[in-house]
C-alpha cells in the first residue's frame, strides 16, 4: 500500500519521483523477511520512495525486519499502519509498546471511527445509505449487529454526554482520543461528503480539551485498556 502519491520536490539525497511512504500490507508468510527488506531498500535507494513501513505486521516480525536492515546496512522499516480506535487497542497499546522507544516506530492508524460505529449513527440499527447497508459491504454488518456490537454501542451511547460537554461530535471525540496517544503519528480518516472532512479536521481542536479527568471518565466507560506485562517480583 502506498501513501501520498504526489511527486516530492527535489531535496538532494531524498529526491523521489515516486511515493513518500510505501507500506507492506500484511505479512507474506511465504517470503523471507530479508527478501522483503531488500526489495523495500531497493525502492528507497532508487528514488521510488522516501520511507517504507509495514501494515498489520506482528511486532516480532517488524523487529526482525529492523534488525535485518541494520545488519545488512539496508533501509529499515520506520512506520506501521495498524487498526486503532477506542474499541480496538491491544496491538497499538500493548504489542507494539516496546518498539516505540526501541526502534523509533511511528504509526499511521486506520479505522479510528471503527467503521463508523463510534460516530453513533449505528446506535439504533443500520441506517439506509450507510456502508452497513450497501451491497458488497455485508462483511461489515457483524461489526454493527450481534452481541459484541450491542456492547460497543452501549459504550458509544455512554460516551455521547462527554462529547456534548466538550462541544464536539462523537466522531471528533473518537478522532481526538486517537490523536492524544503520543505513539500515534498519523490518523487516516475517510469521508463520503465534504462536510465530513471539515468535521474530522476540527478534531484537532478537541485534543487539548481532553484533560486527565475526561480521560479517566472515558477509560471507565471503555473498560478495555490493555494490561501491561505482569510483574512477578
Amino acid at each position: 500500500m502506498v501513501a501520498d502519491a504526489e511527486p516530492t520536490p527535489s531535496r538532494g539525497p531524498e529526491t523521489t519521483n515516486g511515493f513518500n511512504l510505501v507500506f507492506c500490507h500484511r505479512l507474506d508468510l511465504h517470503t523471507p523477511i530479508e527478501e522483503t527488506v531488500r526489495a523495500m531498500d531497493h525502492l528507497v535507494r532508487g528514488g521510488k520512495a522516501l520511507y517504507w513501513g509495514t501494515s498489520e505486521w506482528p511486532a516480532d516480525r517488524i523487529l526482525e525486519a529492523w534488525h535485518v536492515a541494520r545488519r545488512e546496512h539496508l533501509t529499515p522499516p520506520l512506520m506501521e499502519q495498524p487498526q486503532y480506535n477506542m474499541l480496538h487497542r491491544e496491538r497499538v497499546e500493548k504489542e507494539y509498546a516496546a518498539l516505540y522507544d526501541q526502534i523509533g516506530l511511528g504509526t499511521t492508524i486506520w479505522s479510528p471511527l471503527a467503521g463508523g460505529l463510534l460516530t453513533g449513527k449505528y446506535n439504533d440499527g443500520i441506517p439506509d445509505g450507510s456502508r452497513g447497508s450497501v451491497a458488497g459491504y455485508e462483511w461489515l454488518r457483524e461489526r454493527f449487529e450481534g452481541e459484541q456490537a450491542l456492547t460497543d454501542i452501549e459504550k458509544v451511547r455512554a460516551l455521547a454526554p462527554i462529547a456534548d460537554e466538550l462541544g464536539c461530535s462523537m466522531a471528533q471525540l473518537a478522532l481526538a482520543w486517537c490523536l492524544g496517544n503520543p505513539n500515534v503519528s498519523t490518523v487516516i480518516t475517510g469521508a463520503s461528503r465534504p462536510e465530513q472532512v471539515v468535521e474530522n479536521m476540527a478534531a484537532l481542536e478537541v485534543v487539548e480539551r481532553i484533560d486527565t479527568g475526561i480521560k479517566q471518565r472515558i477509560e471507565e466507560i471503555l473498560d478495555n485498556k490493555p494490561k501491561g506485562e505482569h510483574d512477578w517480583r
